[in-house]
């Protein structure tokens, strides 16, 4: 035997007294190849880590949204919760030739459990027809979900007037006013979440679309305001009003609209056709020296045009805030930054 077979000999034995191919291939592949193997069954570990936790993660989240009914809580409001004892609200619909956008509405409101009465402002120069008030007293009646079903009335006045949408209601059972425009759809769910919000600060408005005032430059030594509109709020996180396009408020703030509030206001409103959503937000602002409430939730416009819309827009909401102030004598608007939120749709908060 050669040395050379000696010395391979040897090193098989010392390694474990027999030769083996493995551990010949295994040195041949040497220390690069065995750092690969190990980073494999790392990864593999980490996968299967990976898999338990997120295993783990689903078994939690499906084990504590079981608790609520288990312990008999409901997070989805029943019909119960807002039965006529405990008042619901009566939607105030604003429409103005779109019996299309008018009939979803209805239709829409109707089917909300706290819904308890649905008005509908028509200042029309004609009446509302007997076909139209027949369907809908049938659509309110189809769509309700519940055993008390929502009492259906047209508010007629005779001239076109914005100031109409604010005229105190007769033989109303609740004290929440929904205020909405006819082509604004607000999901039912959220609707009750704001009716609850409502409920523990019944004097201030609860609403989805936010508003802000800013103070602009100075004229002739008075300050003077600018409108800011939903990026503004968006991007500061500060808002002043809620638009009554879409907001809750006491039943005695229409009162005071119509009957308190200085006149030359609502003689602005009617002239201007424009702003009487802020004469409302400064009516409440002055009455009760406190911000209004945004509600964070998704709401659907399904109107293509309004007074919005108008080129001019932006610029006659700046003049109302300017001029309102003037008639007040002071600015009434606070500022706020707290937003309600329904947890329980909220992953992050």
């Amino acid at each position: 035997m050669t040395t050379l077979n000696l010395i391979a000999i040897r090193d098989g034995e010392s390694n474990g007294g027999f030769y083996s191919p493995a551990k010949e291939k295994a040195a041949i592949r040497g220390p690069f190849h065995h750092r690969l193997h190990l980073f494999r069954r790392l990864r593999h570990v980490a996968k299967l880590k990976l898999f338990l936790v997120l295993f783990t993660f689903c078994g939690f989240f499906w084990f504590f949204s079981r608790i609520p009914s288990s312990l008999g809580w409901n997070i989805h409001p029943s019909s119960s919760s807002f039965s006529p004892s405990r008042g619901g609200y009566t939607v105030l619909i604003n429409t103005w030739k779109r019996n299309s956008l008018l009939k979803q509405c209805v239709a829409h409101y109707a089917s909300c459990h706290g819904t308890d009465a649905i008005h509908v402002i028509w200042s029309e120069s004609d009446p509302p027809s007997a076909s139209l008030t027949d369907y809908l007293n049938k659509v309110v009646i189809a769509k309700s979900h519940t055993a008390h079903k929502p009492t259906f009335k047209f508010d007629v006045n005779e001239e076109d007037n914005l100031n109409n949408r604010f005229k105190p209601i007769k033989d109303i059972r609740t004290d929440a006013i929904f205020s909405i425009d006819d082509d604004v759809i607000v999901p039912c769910g959220a609707l009750d979440f704001a009716f609850t919000v409502w409920q523990t600060a019944p004097s201030t408005m609860v609403g989805f679309v936010p508003r802000m005032h800013w103070l602009g430059e100075k004229k002739d030594t008075h300050a003077s305001y600018k409108y800011g509109g939903w990026w503004s709020v968006w991007w500061t996180g500060a808002y002043s009003m809620v638009l009554s396009k879409a907001a809750f408020f006491h039943r005695m703030y229409l009162d005071m609209y119509t009957n308190q509030m200085p006149a030359s206001i609502r003689e602005y409103v009617m002239r201007e056709r424009n702003c009487e959503d802020i004469a409302m937000s400064f009516l409440v602002a002055n009455a009760t020296a406190a911000p209004p409430i945004w509600v964070k939730g998704k709401i659907h416009e399904i109107g293509s045009y309004g007074i919005s819309s108008l080129k001019d827009h932006s610029t006659k909401r700046h003049k109302c805030v300017n001029d309102f102030v003037s008639l007040y004598g002071t600015l009434p608007l606070v500022s706020t930054d707290v937003k309600a939120v329904d947890a329980r749709k909220e992953w992050f908060w």
